[in-house]
């Protein structure tokens, strides 16, 4: 009597561990935020960074300082329209880069522009109206990079939301100060605008969806 041939059993396929992402993710993140500082560094000793180098840092750190700030802001809008909600666990390594390329672009106006002239500083931020937004932002950057540890998450409670929903006006003060400054080329300001309006949309959307879904409860 022959048998019939057996079927072979497809091979059963891993599920792909959620935490090799989120890791991969961190480093993809360490790796843009270090970037632009190593290509600054590299830059500035070659003599590569044009005719005025302090100005090429103080734009390329100000651009960077949008990028992550913006990224911050969309994490949640992903986490809500994806479902993947362990990508939450960058949102803070994204809002720490975008505090350090804040101070660094401040640090490099005040440092190396201002050789720490605060009454020329001072000067600037009160009259100077892109300085004054700019400077307004990087105030505003300072208590949330100051509370995203988790032991201030803990000790504020529910106030920690709300302190850091002061993340959308630093960004919208950057964007501000970013279009004040460049005046002629507002291409990428734009674009920048027109991404936070979207991620604010998002979020308005959500917030009004909220009380519903809680009554239908």
């Amino acid at each position: 009597m022959v048998t019939p041939p057996t079927r072979a059993k497809p091979a059963s396929r891993r599920p792909a561990n959620p935490g090799h992402r989120i890791l991969l993710l961190k480093t993809a993140i360490w790796l843009t935020g270090l970037g632009p500082i190593a290509w600054l560094t590299v830059g500035f000793f070659r003599g590569t960074l044009g005719v005025l180098p302090v100005d090429t840092i103080i734009l390329v750190e100000g651009r960077w300082t949008l990028v992550f700030l913006i990224a911050t802001l969309a994490v949640t809008p992903i986490r809500r329209l994806t479902g993947w909600n362990r990508v939450i666990q960058v949102r803070r390594l994204l809002g720490l880069f975008a505090f350090f390329h804040a101070c660094v672009h401040f640090l490099a106006y005040a440092g190396i522009d201002q050789v720490f002239a605060i009454g020329y500083i001072i000067e600037d931020v009160l009259d100077r109206r892109y300085i004054t937004a700019g400077f307004a932002a990087l105030v505003l950057l300072v208590p949330l990079a100051v509370t995203s540890t988790k032991g201030w998450i803990r000790r504020l409670g529910k106030r920690w939301r709300k302190l850091h929903r002061l993340a959308y006006l630093s960004a919208s003060l950057g964007v501000l100060h970013f279009y004040w400054k460049v005046r002629a080329d507002t291409f990428w300001p734009l674009v920048a605008a027109l991404t936070l309006a979207g991620l604010f949309t998002v979020r308005l959307a959500y917030r009004k969806r909220s009380p519903k879904k809680t009554a239908r409860k």
